[in-house]
């Protein structure tokens, strides 16, 4: 990110008050003040965003408005003093009784009593709206906002003071996965103190996740413990604090969560907590020393440059805090250098006075595009507006907020930017003292700095190609050159290296703006979305190049682009949801770089696709009606990924269709096929091998092969003898080198590869295939169709986990894991009573799929397999 392009200037005075200028050669800063009238014309903005009803359409598709976002901009309206411009989310949140359908399920599954599960941060956001909006909190929606806030703060157990995700039905226990943050603990700690009733539990445990360099993570992580008690977990982890989990990648810095625990901390003193004066001053020292030359502040992990959307949130914080007037006038005059002004008359952002850009690069671009990805543009504005207008949390909650006069000149007011870019100061801020966030090692890098911290490219939300039109010519961007004194440039290899490390640097170097694919077609390009995820895949299966799997996967996850590649925009009329990109995003999501709301959702949108029968549906004018075994398998793995998903209908769907050979047909629609094709079969065996990553596995994951060969718990003959099939089918096709035949001089390096991830991850040893495949590269590192031809984008990423010698299900963090090793462990004696009660009803092959030692020995005979040694590798822990 560069400085600010400049500063708000309505006359000369107040460009001295907000941002100080240099006289008499000495900078002078003067005291910070709110640019109320800047933070009114966003709100303006957002709230024409609004439906009639007060709501807005969630951005990643399903039924249900976006509530939280709805919420945002409330708050953004009363901290501007203008909070009856919010009046229609109040009604619709309030009277019309859809505060629930928030902060519960009964939205999602209405009247069969999900009402019961309760969203812990949900009910506390609902807290404060109702606050906020001068509503009775006791009597909100239906509900005493209050009570349920206090009731998801659990008072003994693992979770102990923490506001969670629970369930008050017993029977729907099992359904709910505890994935309540740190934004919901700060938002129940600003609500309660706000109506005088601190919780000392939910303060002592939001302090829990504050590290020694005073700076606040986002995520609860849990870490293997020794210790004894109701503390501990079932599976011998417990909840760690912030240092505690350092050592296990748990603990990134995150600035928006630092920002709004430190208006919670902040709340809750002024209503009557002690001990807090330390850990406040910790935090306003880190946010003080992490403020960017730009004057703005970045979030965590993913989302690490500066930005309007945190820098919002910390200006607010510390405008409260007091003492950091010239930290907050940086601030200020970031957050305007993005907005929409009058300055902007002219371009084709006319029409959007008061916006707020995400970064202000993404503001002076859209001068010539326009606003492209509005729910960024939203998020955005709704955050930013409150650092603008800087009214505390607990004031807004206790209503003491501005009055919502007009300025001068009508609704809009007349903001001009000067043209000049001074520097705000002569002085750079302090550099960060964050710790730097561990990556996996790779053989391949780019500089630190520049791969954490890289912001999501402009074109998230671009045009994808048509769909069911010629696939396009990829782009290949300018080579980076390297930076005197650093590692070579992302997608550079170092020296030959190995093959996959050779392979995953030709992979990267296609990668527009270091995060995603382009394409040309009919003399215009586009985002190749679908090509991005695939790729993010195989740099997964190759544990290469970690940081652009990570910018990839944040591209892909922005939602202007889940709103492109899974929603059809702007091709579909109407809403659409296609289940094979909301299944791949699903899966990229679970990797550990992903956002726990965000997997819910596209989680949710996917099961809505399901029909009864287990197939998946899409919906809108351009649904992809194939039925093809590729597109079920994609959305049967995400289903499996998701722990509250009964996966079963899917897999019978699957199951159905195998033919009597063992291998599976390219399309649903075939019936009592005598045989497949390779490339379906090798995908089916991910899912039927495939299963939840669980918090047990929290501290390693195995990044080879299964361990176990035993038939896990609960699943059916039918499964595992399937399995058995599918793999022998594989075998039987492959050389004695791994390979599949193409033409009569070269193997088919594609399918070589696809079939090899369908044994690996099954069990089976495929290194031949991954030495047979390495030594074919190009010299560039990618992999060609044919001898001799140049590489390819889309036969190097389906080369990706035969040179890798494993699927990305096998790969550190993913969220779905092989269940199994094949050959199956001898069953046990009533078996042959199963296959004499069963053989009749069933083929050949899986009736063999139970007959004990004798099929043990022929079937390790047959496939070579050897001993292994197995590598772990230590990954972030998974919420509990």
């Amino acid at each position: 990110m560069g400085q600010a392009r400049g500063v708000r200037s309505r006359s000369v005075a107040a460009l001295f008050s907000i941002v100080g200028i240099v006289l008499a050669g000495a900078p002078v800063l003067a005291s910070a003040v709110p640019d109320r009238p800047a933070a009114r014309s966003a709100v303006h903005w957002l709230t024409s965003k609004l439906s009639a009803d007060g709501t807005l359409e969630n951005p990643l598709g399903g039924a249900l408005p976006d509530h939280g976002l709805m919420i945002d901009i409330l708050f953004a309206a009363y901290a501007s003093g203008q909070g009856e411009l919010a009046e229609p989310v109040v009604r619709f949140l309030d009277d019309g009784r859809h505060a629930s359908d928030f902060f519960t399920w009964d939205g999602l599954l209405p009247g069969q009593g999900y009402d019961a599960i309760i969203r812990g941060g949900q009910a506390a956001k609902a807290l404060v709206a109702a606050e906020v909006a001068g509503r009775d909190p006791r009597h909100f929606g239906g509900y005493d906002m209050v009570a349920e806030t206090k009731a998801a703060i659990m008072r003994s157990g693992p979770h102990k003071g923490r506001v969670s995700d629970y369930s008050k039905n017993p029977d729907f226990a099992d359904f709910v996965s505890n994935e309540a943050n740190m934004f919901g603990q700060a938002l129940a700690v600003i609500g309660l103190a706000a109506v005088g009733e601190n919780d000392q539990l939910a303060i002592d445990k939001m302090l829990t996740q504050q590290c020694s360099e005073g700076y606040f993570r986002i995520f609860f992580g849990v870490v293997p413990t020794t210790e004894v008690g109701d503390h501990v977990l079932p599976n011998g982890f417990k909840i760690s604090s912030c240092d505690e989990g350092k050592s296990f990648d748990q603990s990134a810095p995150d600035g928006d969560t630092t920002g709004l625990a430190l208006s919670a901390m902040l709340a809750a003193r002024a209503a009557g907590a002690a001990g807090l004066d330390r850990p406040i001053d910790t935090t306003i020292a880190w946010l003080k020393a992490n403020q960017t030359a730009s004057g703005g502040w970045g979030g965590g992990v993913t989302t690490g440059a500066p930005n309007t959307n945190s820098t919002g949130l910390i200006v607010q914080a510390l405008a409260e805090a007091g003492g950091s007037d010239a930290e907050v006038a940086r601030g200020v005059a970031y957050l305007t250098s993005a907005q929409v002004t009058a300055a902007d008359a002219g371009t084709a952002l006319a029409t959007d006075i008061g916006a707020i850009a995400y970064t202000p690069e993404q503001h002076e671009s859209a001068r010539t595009t326009g606003v492209s990805g509005l729910d960024t543009w939203i998020r955005a504005g709704a955050q930013a507006s409150l650092g603008l207008s800087q009214v505390g949390f607990l004031d807004l909650a206790k209503g003491k907020v501005p009055g919502g006069e007009d300025p001068p000149g009508g609704t809009t007011p007349p903001v001009v930017r000067p043209t000049t870019t001074a520097p705000l100061t002569t002085t750079a801020p302090p550099t960060t003292t964050a710790p730097p966030v561990t990556a996996p090692p790779a053989r391949v890098v780019e500089p630190a700095a520049v791969a954490r911290k890289r912001p999501v490219s402009a074109k998230a939300g671009a045009r994808a190609p048509r769909p069911r039109t010629p696939v396009g010519t990829v782009v290949v961007p300018p080579a980076p050159q390297p930076v005197q004194g650093t590692v070579p440039p992302q997608g550079t290899a170092v020296g030959q290296g190995t093959p996959a490390g050779r392979l995953a640097a030709f992979l990267v170097s296609r990668l527009v703006d270091g995060d995603h694919v382009e394409v040309t077609q009919d003399g215009g390009t586009f985002v190749d979305y679908d090509a991005t995820a695939d790729l993010v895949f195989a740099l997964r299966a190759l544990g290469e190049q970690p940081e652009a799997a990570d910018n990839a996967t944040r591209f892909l996850l922005d939602p202007a682009s889940i709103s492109a590649y899974a929603h059809g925009a702007p091709y579909e009329p109407g809403a659409a949801a296609y289940a094979e990109p909301l299944a791949k995003l699903r899966l990229l999501a679970g990797f550990d770089g992903g956002s726990s709301e965000i997997e819910h959702t596209l989680a949710t949108d996917l099961a809505v696709l399901r029909t009864g029968e287990g197939e998946f549906v899409d919906t809108g004018e351009q649904a992809d009606t194939s039925r093809s075994v590729r597109r079920h398998v994609w959305a049967t793995l995400a289903t499996i990924a998701t722990p509250t998903a009964d996966s079963s209908p899917a897999l019978e769907t699957l199951l159905r269709q195998q033919c009597a050979d063992g291998t599976f047909p390219v399309d649903l629609r075939a019936d009592r096929c005598s045989s497949g094709d390779l490339a379906a079969t090798a995908t089916a065996v991910l899912a039927l091998n495939g299963s939840p990553r669980s918090t047990a596995d929290a501290d390693q994951t195995t990044t080879t092969a299964p361990t176990g060969n035993g038939v896990p718990a609960g699943w059916q003959t039918r499964r595992s003898s399937a399995l058995v099939a599918a793999a022998t089918a594989l075998t039987n096709k492959s050389t004695s080198d791994g390979l599949i035949p193409g033409s009569p001089d070269t193997p088919d390096v594609a399918l070589s590869a696809i079939v090899a991830s369908g044994r690996q991850a099954a069990g089976l040893d495929v290194s031949a295939t991954a030495r047979a495949l390495g030594a074919l590269l190009s010299p560039d590192g990618g992999a060609a169709k044919a001898t001799g031809s140049e590489s390819d984008l889309a036969t190097s990423v389906a080369a990706a986990p035969g040179v890798a010698g494993r699927s990305w299900v096998a790969a550190a963090d993913s969220p779905v894991t092989p269940a199994l090793r094949l050959p199956l462990a001898p069953p046990v004696d009533h078996a042959a009573a199963a296959v004499s009660q069963t053989a009749e009803r069933m083929p050949v092959w899986q009736a063999v799929g139970l007959l004990g030692v004798g099929f043990v020995l022929a079937l390790a005979a047959s496939w070579g397999l050897r001993h292994r040694t197995h590598r772990t590798t230590t990954r972030k822990a998974v919420s509990a």
